[in-house]
């Protein structure tokens, strides 16, 4: 369900928010003090956090180049964006081809407040901000950015990264996903990121608690059922994995496989 009101509304800082948590706990200055007790009670709980966010966020990285230099995607649209963190999306892709647009989404107005810093494309490329949520995808695909940014003749990187954990099944969590799909051309691929308990199963846990305890439920899922998101689309190799084994980089070090609670993967749609 979409956000109601105007950002201004919605702006409250009495209140810890998953994008402002984030930021905290990657040590960002974009949050509030409720933000960073809530970090500071989740970091008590798995001292892993840090790393796991951190591996979250260079899949992104990695997801979004890959795209932009092996598959030739030259548009994007993504979901949950967060606040600016550089590199963010269109700095990404944009060093591989100046003219790619980027449309980014997110519903907290606090991210709103700091578009301006996402609005800094390269003279050839096109961004642009959505103030809507994922739980209403006509909101994203009715919106006049996303319907002047994005040319939907051509494959579009639709990025879901580090959301879909506050997605649950009463959400229709898997019909959201293939609705922003949908419009989506032949060609097209899916980047996302899905929380797991699998590998720290107490820790995450608790951390999970910790979030549903101000007012942020968690969904987490187990490799089978993230795979699932993926159905009748053709996964990347190596697939559905741990986010620091998807094609890691070269200087990447160590990370132990406990430290991380997040499958991510890139599929293809071919129809």
């Amino acid at each position: 369900m979409a956000a109601q009101g105007s950002a201004a509304d919605r702006f409250n800082t009495g209140e810890a928010h998953s994008a402002r948590v984030y930021d905290y706990v990657l040590g960002g200055k974009d949050n509030y003090p409720v933000d960073q007790e809530a970090g500071e009670a989740m970091i008590r709980e798995w001292p892993a956090l840090r790393v796991h966010m951190r591996a979250n966020r260079e899949f992104m990285h990695r997801a979004a180049r890959y795209l932009a230099r092996e598959e030739g995607i030259r548009q994007f649209l993504d979901i949950g964006t967060g606040l600016p963190t550089v590199p963010n999306v269109h700095e990404i892709v944009q060093e591989v081809t100046p003219d790619s647009r980027v449309v980014y989404v997110d519903n907290d107005p606090i991210v709103l407040a700091h578009a301006r810093a996402l609005l800094t494309s390269s003279p050839e490329g096109r961004t642009a901000y959505i103030d809507a949520d994922m739980r209403d995808p006509d909101a994203i695909i009715g919106s006049p950015q996303f319907q002047e940014i994005l040319n939907l003749r051509q494959p579009v990187g639709l990025m879901i990264i580090g959301i879909l954990h506050f997605i649950l099944d009463t959400d229709d969590d898997h019909g959201l996903v293939q609705r922003l799909l949908a419009p989506l051309p032949a060609g097209s691929f899916l980047a996302m990121t899905i929380g797991t308990a699998d590998f720290a199963p107490q820790e995450v846990g608790r951390v999970a608690t910790e979030y549903a305890r101000r007012g942020m439920p968690m969904q987490l899922r187990t490799q089978a059922e993230a795979e699932a998101f993926f159905t009748g689309l053709d996964l990347v190799e190596p697939g559905v994995t741990q986010v620091h084994h998807w094609r890691p980089d070269a200087d990447q070090g160590a990370i132990d496989d406990r430290d991380i609670a997040m499958y991510g993967a890139v599929a293809r749609k071919n129809t």
